[in-house]
């Protein structure tokens, strides 16, 4: 259970349309990269007062169906160990306040937020949970520590040869993409459907090897939806008309700008990487109201191709969001 007497920080605010002009690229910045929201910038968990939100959606997402949401092919134990290891770390050592190890044997992780602790075994398995309501249980200690932050996390690795593969991935923050269509693919596989996306896959492979050897980065992709749910799985849950479950009636309702802060975290000792996606949402009428941001919107929508208009759920609105948006 969370307090709602924890006093969290605000949520970090991110407007990466800063070019005005919509591109498919890597677009990768150093961690630490100022956008304006001080020390969350340099952070890979950021921690503020919508935690108690992703919380419950995570836990809805795994009572509908935990298979839907997270998922592994080929995660070998030591590289899920390593992984574990390295999310826990680092919540400890980037929110003292929140998680701390509590020095006794076995290596226990406890986490004030929740209520929970996480029992590892040596190998940095999931022993057991204290203090955990969720249900169903947790499968495993990656499933554990996922739940226990706000961000989306997938794990790649590589073979000597250098072909990667996606091998877990925990995603119930999805934007219109399904965890068990990508997992087992290689990056390129992955990004396919993106409209633009050929002269970033022709350098697939050198791309991974810098999300492994270098970094870590960020970088950030926008979309539009009309309501602020976490959850845009593109299969509604049971019960739940695909009508009213995609979240893109625009001009019905106003339009609201979804933005993922995307970051890499390099793990060469196991020639892995890991990825975590945050979800934010930017109401549609702070951006009108904000002149420079309301211009560059406006100019990155109109450089939108027809295969991107599509593919981001504007085709046959544009002209809709335009007139809303009003003058440059």
């Amino acid at each position: 259970m969370i307090s709602a007497e924890l006093k969290l920080a605000a949520p970090a605010r991110y407007f990466p349309l800063d070019k005005g002009v919509y591109e498919v690229a890597p677009g990768l910045r150093p961690l630490g990269t100022p956008f304006g929201n001080g020390a969350a910038d340099g952070l890979v968990f950021q921690i503020d007062r919508e935690y108690a939100a992703f919380r419950e959606n995570k836990s809805a997402c795994r009572a509908e169906r935990l298979s839907k949401y997270y998922v592994e092919s080929g995660f070998r134990p030591e590289i899920a160990g390593r992984v574990a290891k390295f999310m826990a770390d680092k919540l400890v050592s980037e929110h003292p306040q929140w998680f701390s190890w509590i020095p006794s044997e076995p290596r226990r992780l406890a986490c004030a937020l929740t209520g929970e602790t996480l029992v590892f075994t040596p190998d940095f398995e999931l022993a057991r949970v204290d203090g955990s309501a969720f249900s169903p249980a947790y499968a495993s200690a990656f499933d554990a520590l996922c739940c226990q932050v706000q961000e989306d996390v997938a794990v790649v690795t590589a073979d000597e040869a250098g072909a990667d593969r996606l091998r877990a991935l925990h995603l119930c923050s999805p934007g219109y993409w399904a965890a068990e269509e990508k997992i087992g693919k290689n990056f390129f596989a992955i990004h396919a459907p993106v409209p633009g996306i050929e002269k970033v896959n022709a350098a697939s492979s050198a791309i991974v090897r810098m999300m492994i050897e270098r970094g870590p980065f960020v970088r950030f992709v926008w979309g539009f939806t009309t309501d602020r749910r976490l959850n845009h799985h593109p299969e509604p849950p049971p019960g739940i008309s695909e009508s009213e479950w995609r979240g893109r009636d625009f001009p019905a309702k106003p339009f609201t700008l979804r933005v993922e802060r995307q970051l890499t975290w390099g793990l060469p000792e196991i020639n892995s990487a890991l990825f975590f996606i945050r979800v934010y949402y930017l109401d549609g009428a702070s951006i009108r109201a904000n002149p420079k941001e309301r211009a560059l919107l406006r100019s990155s929508l109109a450089s939108l191709s027809a295969e991107s208009r599509r593919y981001k759920g504007v085709e046959g609105k544009l002209d809709a969001i335009l007139a809303w948006l009003g003058a440059p």
